[in-house]
Formats: structure tokens, sequence, C-alpha cells
């Protein structure tokens, strides 16, 4: 099955379980913006509770914070949005579609990737084992043309970025003959800076002493707190400041489902640590977030590390990693690892007047300095995604009475991330088990998120359990209960099945609330 149509299946399996819902579905939604469902809101909490904890619980020198949505406007202007956080837009005037400019040199060159992949698979298809791929891509006269267009693309492209020179990525465009995807045409406009913020007014008047903004990242909160945050914690370097919250920027383009939206929440670090020791933890933390998301149950061949080039580099960062997942429409980023150097706090303390600085020592050895500061940065909704993506599965499991396949739709996530742990499934609607069924339930429930279903066969059960990826389905039967008029004894132990494997295994009653949080550990 082609890619986009395993996409279109499982955004339509979002919507169908209670995963994610297109925001205001009643009024025809509104473009680019979801709400999260009960199953949804249980992986996105999920998600953002071992982030934390693995960021504040398991580093003794981390804490956390909550800044406001808004703030003051001359932050903005500190830290570079106001004038530099723009987009570069270009229209095409035969379909009045606007684009942005560098993604549509980015797709262009992902298709000279395609171009290469395609014949070193065609390569190992032919060549069987004894492919030698890296001599194959050094050795091909094919892949190295392809290779040759893609890397003076991209040198073309970074410097244009570099220097802001909107001309030469209009000039980029037209020499790529790259088209617009509504029209087929290549009459495309200047290209022109948007900027992504969201701006509105405080107060009952609406003039430009009144504009305040909605924050387009989390890191400027952290930023402007660091003095106090250092003062009432009184942590020595190198420590971390961390939180979760809501982001917004005005995206041109916007989609993929929730991979690119308007309205999102970010899980942002900035560890501050001494000038000099910087790219020693930028390692670390480059580190800790791969195996995060392996952690999380992410599978490492749809895992990539990028690591951006000297002339791809912001001017204040000495060193950037991009943590890619492989979705079903392609590489696309999920985390960035950014050593961002002591730009932001000196730009707060150049613009307040307030040092923004770490004291070391006492008396004549005392120093002062800024620190360096390293910024893992992680999108809530494009690991919502990533964890959807690599959860969903279709297998097949046999073949109904017609002769067609039986295809189980099943989401393999981590049992720790799983909406519900488990679900309790009384084999009979009869009073005899449904009593002690809802018992465990009660019983459970104060320890795990549970699901409690005694609706329809027990295999339809299972296969609705299976859809929204419950771990473990427990049934109630007469062994159970038993029968004492019947004089047979209740051995008090239920069958539980797992998800992924389908196996069932006879267990006390007892040893249930062990046994589930035994496989709920990361």
């Amino acid at each position: 099955m082609a890619q986009e149509d395993v996409f279109k299946k499982l955004v339509s399996h979002c919507k169908e379980y209670g995963f994610v819902f297109p925001s205001s579905d009643i009024y025809d939604g509104l473009g680019a913006v979801y709400d999260y469902g009960q199953m949804g809101v249980e992986l996105k909490n999920n998600i953002k509770q071992y982030w934390w904890q693995s960021m504040v619980l398991l580093h003794e020198n981390i804490v956390g914070i909550d800044s406001a949505i808004f703030m003051h406007p001359t932050i903005w202007k500190a830290s570079g949005h106001v004038d530099a956080f723009n987009d570069p837009l270009i229209d095409n005037r035969d379909s009045k579609k606007r684009y942005r400019a560098d993604v549509l040199i980015e797709d262009q060159l992902a298709k000279y990737d395609d171009k290469i992949n395609k014949e070193v698979a065609k390569a190992a298809k032919r060549f069987g084992e004894a492919f030698d791929e890296a001599q194959f891509r050094s050795t091909n006269g094919r892949v190295l043309e392809h290779q040759a267009k893609r890397d003076a693309l991209h040198e073309r492209f970074a410097k244009a970025l570099n220097d802001n020179n909107l001309d030469e990525l209009r000039q980029i465009i037209l020499d790529e003959e790259i088209v617009c995807p509504i029209s087929g045409t290549k009459n495309w406009t200047e290209v022109r800076q948007f900027n992504l913020m969201f701006k509105t007014f405080q107060g009952v008047t609406e003039d430009a002493k009144n504009t305040v903004y909605l924050r387009p990242e989390t890191a400027q909160g952290i930023f402007t707190n660091f003095v106090n945050t250092q003062r009432t914690t009184r942590r020595k370097l190198p420590f971390g400041v961390c939180q979760i919250g809501k982001s917004f920027r005005n995206e041109i383009t916007p989609g993929n489902f929730i991979f690119r939206v308007r309205e999102f929440e970010q899980m942002e670090l900035e560890f501050f640590c001494k000038p000099g020791t910087d790219l020693e933890w930028f390692q670390y933390w480059r580190t800790f977030c791969h195996n995060w998301l392996l952690g999380i149950g992410l599978k490492d061949e749809n895992l990539r590390l990028r690591d951006h080039d000297p002339e791809e580099l912001c001017f204040y960062s000495k060193a950037t990693t991009d943590f890619e997942f492989l979705f079903p429409f392609g590489w696309g980023e999920l985390w960035g690892v950014a050593d961002r150097t002591d730009y932001d706090l000196t730009q707060h303390q150049n613009t307040s007047g307030v040092k923004m600085v770490y004291r070391e020592g006492e008396g004549k050895d005392m120093v002062e300095y800024v620190p360096y500061v390293i910024e893992p940065s992680l999108g809530v909704e494009r690991s919502v995604l990533a964890v959807l993506c690599d959860a969903y599965d279709e297998e097949v499991v046999g073949q109904d009475k017609k002769g067609n396949d039986d295809v189980r739709v099943v989401l393999h996530f981590h049992p720790a991330l799983a909406p519900f742990k488990a679900a309790i499934l009384p084999l009979s609607k009869k009073d005899v088990l449904a009593g002690p069924a809802m018992e465990l339930y009660n019983e459970l429930s104060k320890e795990f998120m549970v699901d409690y279903d005694e609706t329809g066969s027990i295999g339809k059960r299972y296969r609705r359990e299976d859809e929204i990826g419950t771990p473990f389905c427990i049934t109630v039967d007469f062994d159970t209960v038993g029968d004492e008029a019947k004089g047979i004894a209740a051995d008090n132990c239920v069958t539980v099945r797992d998800r992924d494997t389908m196996e069932q295994v006879r267990m006390p009653i007892s040893e249930l609330k062990s046994y589930i949080e035994s496989k709920i550990e990361f």
C-alpha cells in the first residue's frame, strides 16, 4: 500500500476513534487547527509526562517553570523575532496560491534524494547480498550526476538563506524549473518576507502602544527568568530550566495533519553551562534525545540525525542537530538540539539593562560571565504524530467466510504511552460476571487508566481495544467466579490477552496490579 494511502487511513482512524478531531468541525473546521479527543489527550499527556519526568525527575540540576503566553513586546524585539522571524513567500500568478519559497526548494532537494535512492534500490535488488551500497554510491554515473546536482543546489540554497537573498531564492526556483503543484506553471511572483507572529492588542484601544504578540516559542520565557530562577534555586552551573507550553505561529503553508499547525505545544529545555564546556554538553543532549525517542518506542530505522553544515548554522549557533522522523509523507523534523552560545541572554542583557550573568568564586577570585545554552526543543504534536505513525499497523490474521483477508488494525503503542493500560471485559453481560468485572475495574482504575466494555462478542471487543492501542485485555469468565449451586469453586483468576502477540495467559487477580506495573515501565 502506498504511504499516502497509509497516511489517509491513519488520519481517518484518529478521527474515528477519538484521537484527533478537526477543530470547529460542525462549522466546516478552521484550517490547521485540531482538537484532541478522549484517546488523543491521554496519549498526548503521557508523552508530556514522560518528557517532564525524564528532564526534571532524572536530572537533579534541572527545574521547570511555566511562563506566560503574553510577554512584554520588547522581548520579541530583543530576541530577533520582530525583525527576523519571517518566512520567504512566493505566489503563483495562475493558481493564486502562496508557498514558502524555502519549502519548494527543499522539496526539490528531496526529489534528487529520491532519484538517488531509487537507483540504489534497483541495484540492491539486482545484485542481492553481493551489493556494496557505499561503492555503488561512489562510482555509479547516474548517482554521481544526481548527487552533484543536489550538492550544487544545496550549497546555493544555503548561501541564499544565510544572506537573506530573496532574489536568489526566486532565481533558484526558476532555474530548477519548479512548478506550482496546482497550476503546473512557473509563473512566479517575487519572494517576500512574512512575519509569523500573531499580533493582538492589550487593553481597550487598538494602537501600536498596546501591541502584544502570542508567543511563537516557549524559550524566551525561560531566558527572561534566568536571574529569577538561578537566584531562587541557588543552582550552580551547569543547570537547566524546562517548560511545556503553547506556542503560536501564523504558518502560511501548514499541512500534513498535525505536523505543521498554527497552535501547538513545545517541550523545551534551556541548559545553561560554562563557555568552553558547551560542545561537550551538546553531545550529551544529542545522545540523550536520541535514546529518549527510542525509549518511547520509535523505531531507529525511522530516525535520522542531521547535523547542520557550517553554512546552514544561524550566526549565533556553534552546532545544531535535527532529529528527523520518516513520516508517511517523507522525512520531517521532530526534535532540534542547538548550541545557542550566549546569544539570547546577551540580547536580553543589552536590551533590558539587567545583568544576565553567572558569578563564580568569591572575593577577588570571583568572575562573572554570561552562560552558554544548549537547547533541545521538541514539538508535542509532532511527537504524537510520530508515535501514531510508528504504532499504526494492519495485520492479516486469517480469512473470513467469503475468503477475504481478515485484517486486524492495531496501534502498537509502548504500554506506558497507551491511553488505556488495560480493558476489563466480562465474558457475559450477566450480573454474575458483570458485577465482579466492575469491582475489578474500580480497583484497577485507582492505579491506571482502565477501560470497561461488555457490549458485543469477546472477539469484537478485543478488536476495538486493538484499534485504540490497549496493551492488555482482562477477561472475567465463569471460572473466575465459580458456581456455588453446582459446587464449582471460584479460581479467582482472569485471562490476560497481550495486544501485540494475541497470546493469552491465566493469572490470579491478586497479581494483576504488579503485572501491569511491570509492563508499563519505560
